[in-house]
């Protein structure tokens, strides 16, 4: 009986430990230097705005992170690919990954069946270090596009405009 009681310990305590996306955006977006985002329920409408282009590559979406890591050094770059590492290989299965000195690029989903389900999208480089979180509908073509790296800085610049473009009211009622 104690062995059950043990081993039911372990495995919960393993379980709740686990790495999500969830969790590094937590860990993280209170870093100096780092610009984050998520969109709450109530602005979820505003995805369905999102341009044509960028709807076109990634199609419907329901849940969307963002978080930006600037000015980092060495070290701390190190540990946010190893964090990375550790919350794709907790559930996810890598399209794409490049893992060299000056670029560490990881697209992983989650599919269920054809359709890919959730989507990280992750960018390293020596100046600045990008992460993507994505939960819909996705065409797994696309989302394998990705790791083209003009793809990907087209859809990262894109995303990015049309989400502030969505989020920055402007204040002067003259504009």
């Amino acid at each position: 009986m104690k062995r059950i009681i043990i081993s039911f310990s372990v495995c919960f305590l393993l379980v709740s430990c686990g790495s999500s996306f969830q969790s590094f955006y937590n860990n993280h977006k209170a870093d100096i230097g780092t610009t984050s985002f998520q969109v709450p329920n109530f602005m979820k409408a505003l995805l369905g705005n999102i341009s044509p282009e960028v709807k076109n590559a990634i199609g419907n979406i329901s849940d969307f992170k963002y978080i930006k890591f600037e000015n980092i050094d060495t070290l701390k770059r190190q540990n946010l690919i190893a964090e990375m590492s550790a919350v794709t290989n907790s559930g996810f299965k890598d399209v794409f990954r490049k893992n060299e000195l000056d670029n560490t690029r990881i697209i992983s989903v989650v599919e269920f069946g054809v359709v890919v389900t959730d989507v990280i999208i992750f960018n390293s480089t020596k100046t600045e270090t990008t992460a993507y979180y994505l939960q819909g509908n996705f065409d797994p073509e696309k989302i394998k596009s990705f790791s083209d790296e003009e793809t990907f800085n087209t859809f990262s610049t894109n995303l990015m405009q049309a989400y502030q473009t969505n989020i920055n009211p402007s204040f002067n009622p003259e504009n």
